[in-house]
C-alpha cells in the first residue's frame, strides 16, 4: 500500500491514462481506445455489450452468457442465496451446487436482476422542478420529480426505472431496466473454494479463486428468452491483449470536495472501521461455538472482513498527505477558474463553504443517524423486516410523491420480494447481532439517553435481544404477509414483540432522518449540483462521471506490475492452486480439485490481473475481448485497487479475474457441469 501512495502522489497531477475512467455507455471514448490500442467499438458493438449485462440489485454485477437466461456472476455476490436454500442436513456452502437439468434450478429468494434497456436524459426536467430553491425544499422537491419520472416509466412489474445522478448533480438520467424477480441457482462451487486464500489472499494478487456461479432468470415458469447475450470465446487472452470491463461500480468520490474528503478522513470512515472491527470479533467468537454456529455465519463474517479491508485501503488512501494536497491544488484550479467567469461566480456564491458548514453539522449526528436510522443500533433482519412493515403501513397511503424513496410505486417489487421471501433467518445468529447492535447503542449515546432507555427499559442488551428474537413471529412469511397486506390497522393492532419495538424506535429515527435529509443531504446536493454544473462549464463533459452502481463500460489490458523490485505476472494457473494447497484453512483445496489433479493441465490459466479500472459493485462484471466474447469474470482488485475510490493508478491499479478458459477447465472437468459447458458452447460465435 505504500507504494501506492507513493505513486499517487505523482500521478494525481498527471492528465488522465488511457486505462482510467468508468464511462457511461452513452459517452464511450471509443477514439481514444482505437488511439491506444487500434479497436474502436461501434455502436453496435456497445450496444450488444450493454443488453448482454446484468445488474443483481442486491449489489453486484453479471451477465448473460446464453439465450436461455443463464447469467454468469461471482459466488460471492449469490452466496447468501446458496445460504438461504442451505440447511444443518444440506449445507451448500460447504458441498457445492450443480442442477443436472434446468427444472431442478432452485430459486433464490431474495435475487433480483436487471437488464439495461433505455437510456434518456431528463436534467431539464430534473432542474426545472428545483428552480430557485435550496436546502430542504431542494431535496424534496428533487426527491418528488425523481418519484414521478419513475412511476410515469414503470409500466409494470418486470419494468424497473431509475433516475440516476450523474456528475455529482450536474445530470440526471432516467435508466430503464428489464427486470427478472425470478432468478434460479444452476451452478455453484464450494465456499471454500470460491474464496480460497480467505482474508489473507484478499484484494491481493496472485490468486487462485473459482470465485464463479451460475444463475438463470425464469419468466412464466420457463428459462427466459435472451437473445442478447455475450458468447463465450473460443480462446483465452495473452498478456498485453486488449479487454473490455462491462459492469456496476458501486460508488467514487474522484469529484468529490476536499472538504468530503476529509470527512471521510476524519469521521465517517473511522466510525465505521471500529464498528466493523468490533463486529468482526463478535462474528468470529459466536461462530466458534459450534459447527452449526460456523455454518450460518461464515457467510457474513466473509462480508464484514471484506468490507474492513477494503475501508481500511481507502483510509489509508485518505491519511496519505499527497492525495489531498492534490485534491486541494485541482480544487484551488476550478475555484479560480470559475472567479474568472462571472456568471459562474454567482451561480456558485457560497457554495464550497455551505457544503463544509453541512459536514461540520453532521460530525455529531452522524452516530446517532447510523445507530438509529441506518441500523447500526439494530441489527437485526427480523427488525429490518419489522421497520419495512411499520413504514409501509404508514407510507402506502400517502401519495406517491410523498413517500420515502424506498416506498413509492417504482420501489414495490423490489420491497414485496424482501418481505415476502422464504429464506430461513438463523434465530442464535439473530440474538448475538441483535445483542451487538443494542450495545453499541448504549454504548455510544450513553445509558442516560432518553432513546436508550425507552428501547432497553429495565432489560440487558442480551435479554432484550433473546425475548425480541424468541417471542416475534416475523421468521413466517404467512404472518409478514398478512400485516403487510392488513396495512395501518393490522401493524398497529400486532403484539408482536419485534413490530412492538419498531413503533417505538421509529418517530425518533425518522426525525434523526429528516434532520440529516434537511440539514446535510440537501445541502450537499444542491451545492454539489451547483459545483457539478461550474465543473462541466469549466472543463465539459470529455470526462467520466463519478461511479453510482449504474452501468458502466472501462477497457483495459491483460499486465501485472512491479512491487517492491519484482516482477508480478499477470496469471496464475489451476497447478499454482495445487501448490499453494496446505490442507489447512484458508489454504485447504475442496476434494473435487485435488481428485482431479492431472485432469486439467497444471499451466492451465486460472485467474488473471488487468489494467481494468474498477471499484466494488463491479464483482461479477464479464471481461470481453474486442468481439465481445466472454474472456474472464471480475472477482476482485488488488490492494492498491482500494484508493481507486478517489484516483486511478495505472501503474498499480489492477482489477483481478478468473479467466474463460479456467472457468470452463474448471465446469467441465472438475465438477461435471457438463449441461452448462454445453450450453456456453453452443452459444459461442461461429
Amino acid at each position: 500500500m505504500h507504494r501506492f501512495l507513493l505513486a499517487l502522489g505523482l500521478l494525481l497531477c498527471l492528465p488522465s491514462r488511457a486505462e482510467e475512467g468508468m464511462w457511461t455507455y452513452d459517452a464511450f471514448p471509443s477514439e481514444a481506445v482505437k488511439k491506444a490500442y487500434g479497436f474502436a467499438p461501434t455502436q453496435a458493438w456497445l450496444d450488444s455489450v450493454r443488453l448482454g449485462s446484468v445488474r443483481l440489485a442486491g449489489g453486484c454485477s453479471a451477465s448473460f452468457v446464453s439465450p436461455n437466461g443463464l447469467v454468469m456472476t461471482n459466488h460471492h455476490c449469490i452466496r447468501s442465496c446458496v445460504e438461504d436454500l442451505s440447511s444443518p442436513q444440506k449445507d451448500l456452502l460447504a458441498t457445492g451446487f450443480f442442477a443436472p437439468e434446468s427444472q431442478s434450478e432452485l430459486r433464490c429468494p431474495k435475487v433480483e436482476a436487471n437488464q439495461l434497456v433505455e437510456m434518456t436524459d431528463v436534467t431539464a426536467r430534473m432542474n426545472t422542478a428545483t428552480k430557485g430553491l435550496s436546502g430542504a425544499p431542494f431535496n424534496t422537491a428533487l426527491k418528488a420529480e425523481m418519484t414521478k419520472v419513475e412511476t410515469e416509466c414503470a409500466t409494470g412489474p418486470d419494468v424497473r426505472c431509475d433516475v440516476v445522478t450523474l456528475y455529482n448533480g450536474g445530470k440526471y438520467h432516467l435508466y430503464k431496466y428489464r427486470r427478472f424477480q425470478d432468478v434460479r441457482l444452476a451452478f455453484a462451487p464450494e465456499f471454500p473454494m470460491a474464496s480460497f486464500g480467505g482474508d489473507p489472499d484478499n484484494f491481493n494478487f496472485p490468486r487462485y479463486g473459482f470465485d464463479v456461479a451460475f444463475v438463470r432468470v425464469w419468466e412464466n415458469g420457463q428459462p427466459a428468452k435472451t437473445p442478447h447475450y455475450l458468447p463465450w470465446a473460443k480462446q483465452g487472452v495473452k498478456e498485453g491483449e486488449l479487454v473490455f470491463v462491462s459492469g456496476h461500480p458501486g460508488g467514487t468520490e474522484r469529484k468529490g470536495s476536499v472538504a468530503e474528503l476529509e470527512f471521510q478522513r476524519d469521521v465517517a470512515l473511522p466510525y465505521t472501521l471500529l464498528y466493523l472491527s468490533e463486529l468482526r470479533g463478535m462474528l468470529r467468537e459466536f461462530s466458534q461455538g459450534s459447527p452449526e454456529r460456523l455454518r450460518i455465519t461464515r457467510s457474513h463474517l466473509r462480508s464484514v472482513e471484506n468490507g474492513l479491508k477494503a475501508l481500511r485501503g481507502r483510509h489509508q488512501a485518505l491519511a496519505d498527505s499527497s492525495l489531498l494536497a492534490q485534491k486541494r491544488k485541482a480544487e484551488a484550479e476550478l475555484r479560480a477558474k470559475v472567479l474568472a467567469h462571472p456568471k459562474l461566480k454567482a451561480s456558485t456564491a457560497g457554495a464550497w463553504d455551505e457544503v463544509t458548514q453541512a459536514l461540520e453539522l453532521y460530525r455529531p449526528l452522524l452516530p446517532e443517524y447510523r445507530l438509529k436510522e441506518a441500523g447500526d443500533g439494530f441489527q437485526s433482519e427480523l427488525f429490518t423486516l419489522a421497520r419495512q412493515l411499520v413504514r409501509a403501513a404508514d407510507e402506502l397511503p400517502k401519495p406517491n410523491a410523498e413517500r420515502l424513496r424506498e416506498y413509492t410505486e417504482g420501489q414495490l417489487p423490489a420491497l414485496r420480494q424482501q418481505l415476502l421471501r422464504e429464506a430461513p433467518i438463523p434465530q442464535d445468529l439473530e440474538v448475538a447481532t441483535l445483542t451487538f447492535g443494542l450495545n453499541r447503542l448504549r454504548e455510544t449515546l450513553g445509558a442516560d439517553d432518553s432513546f436508550v432507555k425507552a428501547v432497553l427499559g429495565r432489560e440487558s442488551p442480551a435479554d432484550l435481544a433473546r425475548a425480541l428474537v424468541t417471542g416475534t413471529k416475523l421468521q413466517d412469511v404467512k404472518v409478514r404477509q398478512s400485516l403487510l397486506e392488513g396495512g395501518k390497522a393490522a401493524v398497529e393492532a400486532s403484539q408482536d414483540p419485534m413490530i412492538v419495538l419498531a413503533r417505538k424506535v421509529d418517530t425518533e429515527a425518522r426525525a434523526v432522518r429528516k434532520r440529516y435529509e434537511d440539514t446535510v443531504e440537501a445541502v450537499l446536493k444542491r451545492n454539489g449540483e451547483r459545483l457539478a454544473q461550474a465543473r462541466l462549464a469549466v472543463y465539459g463533459t470529455s470526462g467520466y462521471p463519478d461511479a453510482t452502481f449504474t452501468l458502466r463500460l472501462n477497457y483495459g489490458a491483460v499486465k501485472g506490475w512491479q512491487e517492491n523490485g519484482r516482477a508480478v505476472a499477470p496469471f496464475t494457473t489451476f497447478g499454482g492452486a495445487w501448490e499453494r494447497h496446505t490442507g489447512k484453512d484458508p489454504f485447504k483445496l475442496p476434494d473435487t480439485w485435488l481428485a482431479a489433479r492431472g485432469k486439467v493441465p497444471p499451466e492451465t490459466p486460472l485467474d488473471m490481473a488487468t489494467t481494468n479500472d474498477i471499484i466494488g459493485g463491479n464483482s461479477g462484471s464479464p471481461m470481453v475481448n474486442k468481439d465481445g466474447h466472454v474472456v474472464g469474470l471480475i472477482f476482485d482488485g488488488n490492494l492498491h485497487s482500494l484508493g481507486g475510490r478517489y484516483a486511478y493508478v495505472p501503474e498499480t491499479n489492477r482489477a483481478v479475474a478468473v479467466t474463460g478458459v479456467g472457468i470452463l477447465a474448471g465446469l467441465e472437468h472438475l465438477y461435471g457441469a457438463q449441461r452448462l459447458v454445453e450450453e456456453l458452447r453452443a452459444a459461442q460465435a461461429p
